[in-house]
This record gives structure tokens, sequence and C-alpha cells, in this order.
């Protein structure tokens, strides 16, 4: 995610709902990809999300894993870090329900 004003929370520092909205696009990303279905309506049944640490302003990078999928289930993790991989400012667990009833 490339840096703007419009992403910044409390004076310097990312706004949480920003990385939130960034983590879960991964999660989907990698998902779809996984799924390779364009048929398939992947609904987030939760998503919970641990800050690690505050995002500073600067671009923002993001990498989901595929934990589980079954044929109605998903769970997925995901990370956001800055300028080192190692060091995550946050994570978060989906667990989507797929509809493949379409």
């Amino acid at each position: 995610m490339p840096f703007h004003d419009d992403v910044i929370g409390r004076p310097g520092f990312l706004h949480g709902g920003a990385i939130a909205g960034l983590l879960e696009f991964a999660a989907f990303t990698a998902l779809a990809r996984e799924i390779g279905e364009s048929n398939v309506r992947m609904k987030p049944i939760t998503v919970t999300v641990d800050y690690m640490r505050g995002g500073t302003p600067g671009d923002t990078f993001a990498e989901a894993i595929i934990e589980r999928l079954g044929k109605r289930m998903a769970n997925v993790e995901a990370f956001a870090w800055q300028q080192d991989r190692a060091r995550p400012i946050a994570s978060a667990r989906i667990n989507f329900l797929l509809d493949r009833s379409q």
C-alpha cells in the first residue's frame, strides 16, 4: 500500500482501518488465487487483527498464507510490514465461508 496522507490516523501513524483493509485484501487475493474458480463467493465470517506496533508514514506491504482450505471453509493468516518483513506491524486471521452454490 503506497503511503498517502489519507491513510494517517493519529499524527505520525497509519490508521488501523487502513492496515486492516490491506490485510483483508491480501487474504482475499491469496484465497482467490488458490481457489482459481470464479464462481466461488468468499464471505468473511471473522476477522481478527492484532496490531504489534504503529505503522509509520511509508509504504506498507502484506502477504497472506492459507492455513486451511476446505470445501466450505477457509482459514487465512495475513501479515503487514514496512521496512523489514521480519518485524510485522500487524497480523490478521480471517475465516471465510466458501459459497459454491452459484
